[in-house]
């Protein structure tokens, strides 16, 4: 059985429609920030085991970002919010 993805604009749908871009949970460095806090937000990451959150893309849907929270080992999602809502702290 495929695995499938509730977007909040599209509707349940299977997750070969969308991209996985990687851990909703890190904060971005100031842009100011020196060469060794930006080495380590792109090239250093934790591999979690358990609940993650992470950014897709719905690239064959309606091609909003949205932040899936699922377990790495299980795959089994939890829950799915538009990413642009989740950053204003609204809910889809």
């Amino acid at each position: 059985m495929a695995s499938l993805i509730s977007c909040p604009h599209c509707g349940t749908r299977p997750k070969e429609e969308f991209t996985i871009k990687g851990d909703a949970s890190l904060g971005r460095p100031a842009a100011d920030a020196g060469s060794q806090d930006w080495y380590n937000y792109v090239y250093l990451r934790d591999n979690p085991k358990g609940l993650h959150k992470e950014y897709w893309h719905h690239s064959s849907g309606c091609r909003r970002w949205l932040i899936v929270e699922r377990d790495t080992v299980t795959h089994k999602v939890y829950g799915v919010s538009d990413a642009a809502l989740a950053k204003l702290g609204a809910s889809a």
